[in-house]
């Protein structure tokens, strides 16, 4: 089964917490604090795969987890770094954060990565926290938490040359001619129902991988049909073959079938009309099909690039792949834009405030706010030092005032995330 859209959930490892401890050293009785500092957590990856066509594997397992790192040792000792988890994706992924659609990256090459969800800091030990006013302090860091990303994959086939044309003008059957692929092939409407890929491998040596992209009709650019679903595999195609049904009794105009497929192409990107195309007029085995040829021609520009066709007998399939690798080789090479941090274009907007202040009944108030939900995550709370650390902290952020200026008296409960403590 060929599956291109999937969401996935990634989440990756919380850091490792900082030690509290202390050297016992027979000769060292002022050893002072030997806390280590906790391991990073795992990232997690995604990794372009050549070998893969399909994302169809994630339609089994859509939550990816990383470990988080370990904590820090006694004796100073850093605790390990967790593994990071890498999944594979075949070449041709888009990644899409999927609750803004903001474009996260582009997997175009075999084994490139991205990093999708970065593993959280490992927290600080105690050696840090030494000064010359404690020099046993009881203070260490929790591990950063890890990142937790909804994220959307979107494959877009990566083929050299893109077969399209309405259904049943002979796409599938020319690709089972010119490669080894072996699609399903009948004699009616959207016999293909996924894209099917093809090696085409010439005399010379040469090659290129061709793809038949099913489904297009008119309107396939806003929904009708299969061929939304679908169009998005046109855009890394190098070149077009446009195949064009040259069979007097199907009741239609080929001239009106090309102009449509063409409407469609551009209203879903019009970058793809500037990509060569070569017309292929198809199944001129048909009784009646020269002349229909030749009424299709006269409607062309002149410096139309045409190569017709008849599959069922062979005729002139080889020759139409000798000069598609003619043209795919003066073809230029497709650019894949991706945002970087040094693209963007920053906006000045007014920074957000760092906490906010709800009362939620007579004598309970509730703080939140990224910071300072971040600044209770990472503090320890198992030791006196690191609880007042945590109320400094607090101070120096304003939230003290902020409490007083909104009815809150010694007595009264202040709850942060899942942590409630009295305010005095």
């Amino acid at each position: 089964m060929f599956v291109d859209n999937v969401k996935i959930t990634v989440r990756s490892g919380k850091g490792g917490d900082g030690a509290v401890a202390f050297r016992h050293e027979k000769y060292t009785p002022l050893g002072g604090p030997s806390g280590g500092d906790g391991g990073r957590g795992g990232d997690i990856i995604l990794k372009a795969n050549e070998g893969m066509n399909t994302l169809m594997d994630f339609r089994y397992k859509r939550i990816f987890k990383a470990e988080p790192g370990q904590n820090g040792q006694i004796k100073a000792m850093y605790g390990h770094k967790a593994d990071p988890i890498y999944i594979k994706v075949p070449t041709g992924t888009s990644v899409y954060d999927e609750e803004s659609g903001r474009l996260i990256g582009d997997l175009t090459e075999n084994n490139q990565e991205l990093v999708v969800a970065k593993g959280g800091n490992g927290g600080r030990g105690n050696i840090h926290f030494a000064n010359s006013r404690n020099q046993a302090p009881e203070i260490a860091e929790n591990g950063e938490p890890g990142q937790e990303k909804f994220i959307k994959l979107e494959l877009k086939l990566i083929a050299d040359v893109g077969l399209v044309g309405f259904p049943s003008v002979g796409k599938s059957t020319l690709l089972s001619v010119a490669t080894s692929a072996r699609p399903k092939i009948a004699a009616y409407h959207f016999t293909t129902l996924s894209p099917n890929l093809g090696m085409v491998r010439l005399d010379d040596g040469r090659d290129f991988v061709i793809a038949d992209l099913p489904g297009l009709i008119e309107g396939a650019s806003n929904g009708v049909g299969l061929g939304i679903q679908f169009l998005r595999h046109v855009e890394r195609t190098r070149v077009i073959l446009h195949l064009v049904d040259m069979d007097p009794n199907n009741g239609r105009d080929p001239y009106e079938d090309y102009l449509a497929i063409r409407k469609e192409l551009g209203n879903y990107d019009e970058n793809v009309l500037s990509r060569p195309e070569v017309i292929v007029p198809t199944k001129l085995d048909i009784p009646g099909s020269e002349e229909r040829l030749a009424e299709f021609k006269e409607k062309l520009p002149e410096d139309a690039d045409i190569f017709a066709i008849s599959s069922i007998k062979h005729t002139g399939v080889k020759a139409l792949m000798n000069h598609t690798s003619e043209v795919l080789s003066n073809a230029e090479p497709i650019h894949f834009d991706v945002q970087t941090d040094e693209d963007k274009e920053y906006n000045f907007e007014p920074e957000e405030k760092a906490f906010t202040i709800e009362k939620e009944a007579e004598h309970d108030f509730v703080v939140k706010g990224a910071k300072v939900e971040l600044l209770l995550q990472r503090t320890n709370l198992d030791h006196q030092d690191g609880i007042m650390l945590f109320a400094r902290k607090l101070k120096s952020m304003g939230i003290e005032d902020a409490l007083i200026d909104a009815g809150a008296e010694s007595g009264d409960s202040v709850t942060i995330l899942d942590f409630t403590f009295e305010f005095i």
